[in-house]
Order: C-alpha cells, then structure tokens, then sequence
C-alpha cells in the first residue's frame, strides 16, 4: 500500500500544547501497546504498520514541521516538503509527483490520502488497503472512504452516494448543513467526508498536468510559491464524475478541539496533577515541572506548557482560536530532527535554553552573527566543534561561542545542555548553516 499521510495544522485549536511548529498531531497523549506515551502521528504510523508492515508511507507537510516528523518517526517515513502552504491540491500533487519522479513508483499503482491525525481503531487501516485495491480495479477514477454518521453534525462536509450499498457510486456532495438537514442527510443513507480517497498516480499526475504549468516534481517544486490556493475538493474530486465511495462503519474521531481530545484520553491526568473528589469532568494535561492542584472543578480542562495556561470549560474551550491568535510570543519548545528545545527564560538581551540531543543525534553546524551563545553540559557525554576544533564534553563543561564562529555538538550518548544566547538581536533567523568536514 501506497499511502500519504497529509500533516498541516497551526496549533491554535490546542494551545498551549500546541503551536505554530507542533501542530496537534505531535502532542503526545495515548498509549502505546506497552504504556509509553505516543502522538496521534506515531499512533497512525504504528497502526498503519501493523495492518501493512511493508507500506510506503509518505508525509506530506510544511518545512516547519520537518524537524518534529523526523524526531518521531525517524528516517524510515518519506517526507514531501512543501515549499509554502498552498492548500490541499498542490500539496497533493506533489507529494504524488513525489511517489512518482523521486520514489520512482509506477503511474500505475494506486496511493491512499489520508489526514495524518484521525482518532480510529485497526480497521480504519484495513479499509484503507482495500479503498487501495478498488482505486487499482479502475472502475472509478476517484475511490472516496465515507463514515458512517453517527449523529447529525454540523462540523464536516457529506457525500450523497447513489444507494445506500457498501461500494457505492457518488451523487454529488453536501458543505457543512445545520442540524436540521445533517438529519435529513442521514435518512438519505449520505456520508461524512472524512477527507480520504485513493487514485491511481497516473490520474492526479495528468490532471495536476491539466490544471498547472510544470513539467516535473523538481519544476513543481521550484514555482510552488506562485501556485494558486485551492482545495483537492474542490480542484479535483468536485469536478470528478466518475467517484465512487466506500461505507466505513467504524470507530473514526476528530480530535480537533479539547472537548474532543479529552473524550478520547485514557487518564483523567497527564503530568503532574492534584484534584480534590469534588473535582467532576475534570482533565489536566501539564507539561511543567511544577503541579497542578484543582479544586471543585466540574466539566473543565486545565493545560500547562511553557507556552501557557489554559483553564477553560470543555464546551467553551472550541472557541479557543481568536484569542490565541492575539498571543504574541515566540515558540517555547519544539522538537527537532535531533531532539528538542525548551526556553526557560526571556531577557532583554538574552534567551536560555535547555536543549535535549538524542544519542547518536548532532546540531547542524552553523554560525551566528548577531549573537554570542554559551553551552553548560547538564549530563551526558559528547563532542564539541568550534570553527573545525573538536572536544570531548562531560556534565559540567563549558563551550564558549562569539558571534560569527562555526559550532556543532554531537551527543555520544543522550545530552543536556544549557545553551544561554547573548545578545541584542536574538532571532531565530539569525542562522547560517555549513557543511561539516568529516
């Protein structure tokens, strides 16, 4: 199975765990099979394995989310980078002139999209695999998966198939009704639009031909910028008479606000927590170091991060997003391809942080013109580079950097470093990078 998993997201929905680089699907709040802690990515990845071991799993997302995709899933997941968000359809296009021109994978076999963060059992990913089957059978151009609603609702768009059968052909499709009608809908046998369909590549390589001007992924990629914002539904699938759908009757969520999130958590409290018994409806997710004690709380979520607090009522908490959007302030953690950063403190001429390198994992190596930088190693082992000069670091040890040299760390085994920024411009702009000589 060929699939592509589309990841975007701002990270408002769910603040403050969520931000404009670890969108939603990045927080980790289930279980895996043996208790540890795991994103709705890695949770999808790890479900996608277990139905498909030798599935090519392709992760269509914005450069900023690179780094985080990398640290959770590591390099055995192919990654198609946009340029700049563009909207669906360019971004579907090419990631599949990506299958297709940089994978070298046939025009011929059929690839499944699908949202990289729904909240679905096992048989979600067999549906995908046979959606995948009936995309090769070619009797239809488009092969949509539709869920069975189970209650009318006003959050997601409806396909009108043909007859209520399990395979059926698609009569047109519905935007977003009010209640009223959501109910005539179900009666009707209609659908929710859970955004996943599967193609075989040649039909999206040729319309994506049809509607832009390019000649390849690699000519696709350098005019992205100027390509025009627009939905896959309505570029393509809209336009598409021959579709078809397939009934999918089985548990299927989108966890997009915090009322939903928290219907699906398994624990009342992640992170450190304290809650009297008159606490009711209660759910706590705190990423500090410090606990969190509740008191006579009912129907309320409380979040804590080093991008904030959240203390809201669960209905109240899907209207989240305008005032998050008033929220100036730079991103306090984030994960990277070698591990993570956390801000401890803003000073008028300074940051500090705590960063965490993996084992095995390095910085790349760069240089700073505006700013001095000075590491403290917290614990660990590992080596130092500064303009070509190598040195063994333990817990303890101090790397002093003036603006304008070349440095790196590599973490010989998992390593903690303060790392205090000096200066008057502090910006994460403010970065060139450099190959390192081996």
């Amino acid at each position: 199975m060929n699939i592509i998993l589309l990841s975007g997201g701002s990270g408002k929905r769910l603040w403050p765990l969520s931000n404009d680089i670890r969108s939603k699907q990045f927080i980790k709040i289930f279980k895996d099979e043996v208790g540890n802690y795991e994103s709705m990515l890695q949770r999808v990845y790890r479900q996608i394995r277990t139905i498909d071991d030798g599935a090519a799993v392709t992760v269509a997302t914005s450069k900023t989310q690179v780094s985080a995709i990398r640290n959770q899933l590591g390099d055995s997941v192919g990654i198609s980078v946009e340029p700049c968000r563009r909207d669906t359809f360019p971004a579907i296009a090419l990631a599949t002139f990506y299958l297709h021109d940089v994978l070298g994978i046939s025009a011929e076999e059929a690839v499944v999209v699908c949202p990289v963060d729904p909240y679905v059992s096992d048989e979600y990913f067999v549906a995908l695999k046979e959606l995948g089957h009936l995309a090769v059978q070619g009797d239809a151009k488009l092969v949509l998966m539709g869920v069975e609603p189970t209650y009318p609702s006003e959050k997601y768009g409806w396909i009108i198939p043909e007859t209520k059968d399990e395979i059926s052909k698609v009569q047109t499709f519905k935007e977003k009704p009010n209640a009223e009608i959501a109910a005539e809908y179900i009666e009707q046998g209609a659908l929710w639009n859970g955004g996943v369909f599967a193609y075989q590549l040649k039909y999206v390589l040729q319309k994506a031909h049809e509607l832009l001007d390019f000649t390849d992924y690699y000519d696709l990629y350098a005019k992205y910028e100027t390509l025009e914002k627009i939905s896959f539904d309505y570029a393509v699938v809209e336009q598409e008479k021959n579709i078809k759908v397939k009934r999918f009757n089985g548990s299927w969520k989108d966890l997009g606000t915090w009322n939903t999130l928290t219907e699906a958590m398994e624990e009342q409290a992640i992170g450190q927590a304290i809650m009297n018994e008159q606490c009711q409806n209660l759910h706590v997710l705190n990423e500090l170091d410090v606990p969190v004690l509740c008191m006579g709380l009912k129907d309320m979520v409380v979040s804590a991060s080093p991008e904030g607090i959240l203390v809201a009522n669960k209905e109240q908490s899907s209207y989240i997003k305008s005032f998050v959007d008033a929220i100036k302030q730079q991103v306090m953690f984030a994960e990277k391809s070698w591990g993570s950063f956390r801000v401890l403190d803003v000073g008028e001429n300074s940051l500090t942080i705590k960063v965490t390198l993996k084992a095995g994992n390095k910085m790349n190596y760069h240089s700073h013109e505006r700013r001095d930088e000075v590491w403290t190693i917290i614990s660990g082992s590992g080596r130092t580079i500064v303009d070509g000069m190598e040195q063994q670091v333990t817990a303890g040890d101090v790397i002093t950097m003036q603006a304008g040299c070349r440095h790196t760390i590599i973490a010989d085994s998992k390593l903690e470093v303060m790392e205090v920024q000096l200066g008057r411009e502090i910006s994460v702009h403010d970065k060139q990078k450099f190959e390192l000589e081996e």
